[in-house]
């Protein structure tokens, strides 16, 4: 076909049409897909209508108190009703958290002592979890710093979860497993529900007494059932993510038994308090409210993952996972390969954003991250992932990272800018998009 042009301007409409001819015919293509996607849905709202119902949820239970909070019968509804929804004895659902990462920090605080042991199964944790344990940093107060132990097992060749080092490490008593759901900056498959399950369906038949924790951030609602309902005993995890369906402002969750949950609680307020304290600022209907719409909000991120993969992987790029597999969670790995090619598109994507749409966004050191990381979210809730956002940390191999997406069409039109800006960069070829 001959491309030929007068000027810059028929250049710049010709590639835009082929971009939006090209993402629009992969996502036709993926039509079947999503409607799976979409029929998921179903389970997972009745799952919460009918911890509403059951908990008696009406328009009083959106008030809360202030102070101390004591009695608040809202905050315990809501606690109740996701402690229903995620199939634990308990909950603590708190805007006190100011991310997952804090969650499950008070969590690991709350439950470990001095002289037990933690033993990550998923190799290593997310990068802002390294200094809570002790891996970077000294002095502020980790893990480490508090005498619990570390050691971590790294995934098998295939990928897959390694039982024969787990089977060897469970021959030494051990208080606490980590399991981590979501891949992270990892070039991994997020782990689905029934890998979890095996795991602790194994830990247990060998060390009954052994808790296993999972950081579930990223993948609340992705399948049917959560970690809890499988084996394991407490999880955590964040309300700017999945849950709080993009409209909680901040916050995050506990789950798991009562004791364990509890413990968590004393470490997020102090022992004698726990889970008894902490005002909810009049955020009571937006955690709700947010929680009906999360099973929406992740399948449209889900569907969005999908149409990213297959456009990026029909223009010649490695992806992970592909679409249509399936999913652990809502994160999807693209390997750009170079660092221009993550700006470009970080670039593009910040552009189609419905806040800050005007800001480059460059890498810089990101607290709690060693690398420095390129981000692009213009979103509402300041880090709510779970709009629509990318991120990478600028290092070999290049990997961009894509999460959430509240409807498809946001994707595709943050995917044909990025094709228009590769097109022109010379990262892509025209000719690619047929």
């Amino acid at each position: 076909m001959d491309f030929e042009v007068t000027n810059d301007l028929n250049l710049e409409k010709l590639i835009y049409n082929h971009s939006k001819n090209f993402v629009f015919s992969v996502s036709n293509n993926l039509k079947s897909v999503s409607e799976i996607r979409t029929n998921q849905v179903y389970s997972k709202l009745e799952k919460i209508l009918t911890a509403f119902a059951e908990e008696r949820l009406n328009t009083q239970h959106f008030n809360s108190l202030t102070g101390y909070a004591h009695g608040d019968h809202g905050r315990e509804v809501i606690d109740r009703i996701f402690a229903r929804v995620f199939g634990g004895d308990k909950a603590a659902v708190r805007v006190q958290f100011v991310s997952g990462t804090h969650a499950i920090s008070a969590s690991l605080f709350g439950v470990l002592r001095p002289g037990d042991n933690l033993l990550s199964i998923t190799g290593r944790p997310y990068d802002t979890l390294e200094e809570v344990i002790g891996l970077r940093g000294k002095g502020l107060g980790s893990l480490k710093d508090f005498g619990i132990e570390y050691q971590e097992i790294q995934f098998s060749s295939d990928g897959t979860l390694n039982f024969s080092s787990l089977d060897n490490a469970l021959n030494t008593k051990r208080k606490m497993v980590f399991i981590q759901r979501s891949c992270g900056y990892s070039w991994r498959r997020s782990l689905c529900i029934d890998e979890i399950e095996e795991a602790c369906t194994f830990i247990h038949k060998k060390q009954p007494n052994c808790i296993c924790f999972v950081d579930n951030c990223y993948g609340e609602f992705v399948e049917d059932k959560e970690p809890l309902e499988v084996g394991a005993d407490l999880i955590a995890g964040s309300l700017i993510k999945n849950p709080g369906g993009t409209l909680v402002p901040t916050g995050g969750y506990v789950a798991g038994r009562a004791d364990l949950v509890e413990q968590a609680c004393c470490r997020l307020t102090s022992p004698g308090i726990g889970s008894e304290g902490g005002s909810s600022f009049h955020l009571n209907r937006l955690i709700l409210q947010g929680l009906f719409l999360a099973p929406q909000m992740v399948s449209e991120a889900l569907i969005g993952a999908d149409i990213v993969a297959e456009v990026f992987q029909e223009l010649g790029f490695e992806v992970n996972p592909s679409a249509g597999e399936k999913r652990g969670d809502l994160i999807q790995a693209v390997k750009l390969g170079t660092p221009e090619g993550l700006k470009i598109v970080c670039k593009a994507f910040q552009s189609s954003s419905p806040v800050g749409a005007y800001i480059n966004p460059v890498p810089a050191a990101v607290q709690g991250y060693e690398a420095e990381l390129i981000m692009a979210g213009g979103t509402f809730v300041d880090g709510s992932t779970s709009e629509f956002s990318a991120d990478a940390p600028l290092q070999q191999p290049f990997n961009l990272f894509v999460q959430g997406g509240t409807h498809r069409s946001h994707v595709k039109i943050a995917l044909i800018r990025s094709i228009v800006e590769l097109v022109k960069s010379g990262l892509v070829e025209l000719e690619q998009l047929h």
